[in-house]
């Protein structure tokens, strides 16, 4: 018996992306992806390179402007981008930069000492998904003007007139292009500030500008302190053990190293790295570095100091950085990066600078100040205590078959499946949600937990009295991974015995149900935080209304005001029933299944790790101990509540 191939495979089957089309088909290469943190990487991109022209010693100041219609504008007073032909291409500099890959100044010895971009591929990326680009040059005297749409030249580069008397730099406006990105993506202020404030910190006495046409904002963001500033901004409101936040600085062969740290009396552990200014959010040799090196230098002045006694618990590198806040900060001439998004930094020389200055440094400080180097060290030997009576209170909540305990608040309802894969948790408000949750799931592949009233919010908590609360010990049964430490560390949670790949976190769309979900996000985030990292974590999206029209037996679910405005105008003048949902006890276990269960047509939100400084300034406003701050975020954001009156 013989088989007939028709289909052939030879050269006409080969498809060759020409200029920018590759990043346009696959974007997820070259910005980690199409959603929200990929759209506000183009920003992140433009801001570098204009940062660049600051570390360079050309820029003082950086402007952006985010406008009304969603565009946004970087400008810098730098030296402006060469606008002269380029040789062998035969078009402007500027033109071949933001429409050749590989393409600009940092391939170039000596242009730029040090930078975050050299791919030389962050402007035509941008200017590839982007559905205009207007870039302006401030040059020799004259303004020039070149403009492109989705990675094309629409007009060509001219002399629109002369530069303003002294004016130099360049000015980029784009809009993302919205058939690459979801329609309803925007620019958001809260994380276009948060970046222009860690460059202010990073690349002291550069001013940066950030004026929100939105909402009628202009703020100026400046600071000459540096790290060491940036670090005293991390601990927050959080009492510290000393005032003054710590500088380490110094130079091993062509690497730069600034290290600012501070310590607090709190169990939260800050640690943030970058590279050229580009923040490594993944760490990296220079994160490594540093944890190494800081570890040895107090280890070894505890013991010249007589701190250690024998019947103590020594403490873990993890003991000793409870409780710290710090930014590793290096400069490197040619920075090797994990992916264009730049969330790793690889360099060997990078690690070993950074523990070389940190080691020495730190050294000097802990001889100098004594006081301090006790404190600090007495710090981690209370957090070696805790830790042990953390370990012994995980003992009783760890079972072979999280089935087996019987005291979690309400019973586990497990799956059949023991593929975690493809197993899926719902924690669910309540036992009426969780009575239908469990009635109208399918129970091969889905388990529901369902929790009585609020759990602790863990952010004013530590882990001791964390794992006494009835329903966090109920959620660590069933998760089955153990759980971590303050910063989200996996010292204490191994990824690889978790029993579901999907943890949905399921509440009324209602503002107590926004408030556990809150609180539930706050537990997952400090100390399941691998979980977010790697996608396993999500959000239902329950409907708030239900429309019937006519005496049609069939419902529409719609979930937010919007959706039901609508529907209504589209119904005209047929008779219709609105049904209200304001909580999920108030579903049959059918209605649950369609609306909010059943893969193939719920709507579900992952979580993410778009930004863990964002994150943790968040959760420490809305969560933390400290009322002002919360406040103030409630009044500049009470607008957006949507409240059952």
């Amino acid at each position: 018996m013989s088989t007939e191939i028709t289909a052939n495979y030879d050269a006409s089957q080969i498809k060759v992306l020409k200029g920018l089309e590759g990043v346009r088909h696959r974007p997820a290469m070259y910005i980690g992806g199409t959603q929200s943190d990929g759209y506000h990487h183009l920003f992140k991109e433009i801001l570098d390179n204009a940062v660049d022209e600051a570390l360079a010693g050309y820029a003082t100041e950086i402007i952006t402007i985010l406008h009304p219609d969603g565009s946004i504008t970087v400008e810098d007073n730098g030296r402006g981008i060469p606008v002269d032909i380029m040789p062998g291409e035969g078009k402007p500099a500027v033109e071949v930069i933001y429409t050749v890959l590989h393409a600009g100044g940092k391939f170039e010895e000596g242009a730029y000492k040090v930078s975050g971009g050299l791919h030389g591929v962050g402007a035509s990326v941008v200017n590839a998904l982007a559905e205009y680009t207007i870039v302006e040059v401030f040059r020799d005297g004259k303004h020039y003007k070149i403009e492109f749409s989705r990675g094309n030249v629409t007009k060509p580069l001219e002399v629109v007139g002369n530069a303003p008397k002294g004016k130099r730099g360049t000015r980029v406006t784009f809009m993302p292009d919205h058939t690459i990105f979801d329609p309803g993506l925007t620019f958001e202020a809260s994380k276009l500030r948060n970046r222009l404030r860690e460059v202010s910190f990073l690349v002291a006495g550069l001013k940066l500008i950030f004026k929100d046409e939105q909402h009628q904002k202009e703020e100026v963001f400046f600071d000459k302190g540096g790290v060491a500033s940036f670090a005293r901004f991390l601990a927050g409101n959080d009492e510290l053990l000393y005032d003054k936040p710590v500088l380490l600085q110094g130079d091993v062969e062509s690497v730069s190293v600034d290290v600012g740290l501070i310590h607090s009396k709190s169990y939260n552990v800050e640690l943030v790295s970058y590279a050229n200014m580009i923040p490594t959010r993944d760490g990296g040799t220079h994160l490594s570095g540093f944890k190494t090196a800081y570890t040895r230098a107090i280890n070894a002045y505890a013991k010249k100091a007589g701190l250690v006694r024998d019947k103590d618990l020594e403490p873990t590198g993890d003991d000793l950085l409870e409780g710290v806040s710090a930014v590793i900060s290096i400069k490197i001439p040619q920075p090797q990066f994990e992916g264009q998004t730049k969330g790793k930094l690889l360099n060997p020389e990078a690690g070993t600078a950074v523990s070389k200055v940190v080691y020495e440094k730190f050294s000097e400080y802990l001889e100098e100040n004594p006081r301090i180097a006790k404190l600090i060290y007495e710090k981690a030997q209370r957090a070696a205590q805790a830790r042990e009576a953390a370990r012994k209170a995980r003992e009783l909540v760890r079972r072979s078959n999280p089935l087996e305990s019987d005291d979690l608040p309400g019973k586990l309802a497990d799956c059949q499946s023991e593929d975690p894969t493809e197993s899926e948790l719902f924690i669910v408000e309540g036992d009426s949600a969780g009575g239908s949750a469990k009635s109208g799931r399918d129970r091969r592949f889905q388990a529901i937990l369902p929790l009585r009233g609020k759990i602790l919010n863990v952010e004013k908590a530590g882990l001791s009295k964390a794992l006494k609360n009835a329903e966090v010990r109920a959620m660590v049964a069933a998760i089955g991974a153990g759980i971590g430490n303050r910063d989200g560390e996996e010292a204490h949670f191994a990824i690889e015995n978790l029993r579901y790949h999907k943890i949905i976190i399921m509440t009324d769309a209602d503002v107590d149900g926004s408030h556990i979900r809150t609180l539930l996000l706050t537990f997952f985030y400090r100390y399941m935080r691998p979980i977010i990292e790697q996608g396993y974590l999500y959000v239902a999206q329950p409907p708030l209304y239900g429309l019937r029209v006519g005496k049609s037996k069939n419902v529409e679910y719609l979930f937010d005001d919007e959706a039901l405005k609508k529907a209504l105008a589209e119904i005209g003048d047929k008779s219709y029933e609105i049904q209200r949902f304001k909580g999920l006890g108030e579903m049959n276990a059918e209605q649950l299944w369609e609306t909010t269960m059943d893969p193939a047509r719920r709507v579900l939100k992952r979580v993410s790790m778009e930004d863990a400084l964002y994150a943790a300034e968040i959760f420490e406003k809305l969560m933390g101990s400290d009322v002002q701050p919360r406040r103030e975020f409630i009044e500049e954001n009470a607008r957006f509540a949507q409240l059952d009156i």
